[in-house]
């Protein structure tokens, strides 16, 4: 059992994501930053669809009753175990009756706390995410608060001992970050003028920054005529151009369909880096073809493997 003794800043249970249901109005939802997410269910043994608890901006405080081996990958948020600082992206035991204690980020914005076994919430439509918009998902539904009782599951894939993760894995976090992105599908909307503006030009990340989407601060992008279209089908990363002009990037929680033309979408292996960006830091984007997208991910996934492959393997 773990307890909740300090909420933190907005503090979830978030799994890979609710598929399948979008057609209905469902968001997919899931862990913002799904590389971070996956590796600190891999650093103790977990499925990758392992139920864990994602901070963001100041962490929570966790009362374990029992023994626990547990990890932590993401923002830098000053874990301590009683006051003793713990390192990021690494695995490490928590006595039983000891309190793991986060602050606010160093760097980058979101963290995440995995469980041996992970966090045993039910399922909703196959998944264990919080959706808050639905009150679905998670724990009733809701952000994390003071008082409230965790349980630990099953979840657990591997055997698994306290490890660091190797430093050539672990992401850089500054206040700059640059987002490859595909053209379309209302890319034809704006002139190459404009669009060659959009990719010259630096964008801040406002404090409209959550799990439903980015809002982006910088010159603004202009269509042909309206930006309004026949409301079409919302993907996540996808770069909506709203009627003022202003990009914002569907995230998370992002609604299913959007009536704004969208100019394009970051390619899936650099969400994580924008779910890492907090409001104040600075967004660039370049423009990549398909076949860019596709080795990205393969990239990505080989990474699990080699991950899993020194985390793990025999001394």
């Amino acid at each position: 059992m773990i307890t909740i003794t300090q909420q933190g800043d907005y503090t979830t249970i978030q799994d890979q994501g609710r598929w399948g249901y979008q057609a209905y109005g469902m968001p997919v939802s899931g862990a913002m930053d799904r590389y971070s997410s996956r590796v600190a269910n891999i650093l103790v043994g977990n499925s990758p669809a392992a139920a864990l608890v994602e901070m963001t901006a100041a962490g929570a405080a966790f009362k374990f009753d029992e023994e626990q081996l547990v990890a932590v990958c993401g923002a830098n948020m000053q874990g301590e175990i009683d006051g003793v600082p713990v390192e990021n992206w690494s695995s490490f035991v928590v006595p039983r009756h000891s309190e793991l204690r986060f602050s606010a980020a160093l760097s980058g914005c979101r963290t995440y706390l995995a469980v041996r076994g992970g966090i045993d919430v039910p399922d909703v439509l196959g998944s264990k995410s919080t959706c808050l918009r639905a009150k679905v998902g998670g724990h009733e539904g809701r952000t994390l608060r003071q008082g409230d009782v965790l349980y630990v599951g099953k979840a657990m894939e591997f055997p698994a001992k306290p490890c660091c993760l190797h430093p050539q894995y672990i992401p850089h976090y500054g206040g700059e970050v640059t987002l490859r992105m595909i053209l379309g599908p209302q890319d034809n909307m704006f002139t190459p003028e404009v669009v060659d503006a959009f990719f010259s030009s630096v964008y801040k990340v406002t404090q409209q920054a959550d799990r439903m989407i980015y809002a982006l601060k910088g010159p603004r992008v202009k269509p042909l005529g309206k930006a309004d279209i026949v409301s079409d089908a919302m993907c996540q990363g996808a770069i909506q151009i709203i009627a003022n002009g202003t990009p914002v990037i569907m995230t998370a929680d992002h609604q299913t369909t959007g009536g704004f033309a969208k100019l394009g979408s970051v390619i899936w292996a650099d969400l994580p880096l924008l779910a890492q960006a907090k409001p104040g830091d600075l967004i660039t984007f370049a423009c990549v073809e398909e076949q860019v997208a596709i080795d990205a991910l393969q990239l990505e996934s080989n990474q699990y493997d080699h991950i899993m492959k020194f985390t793990h393997s025999s001394p």
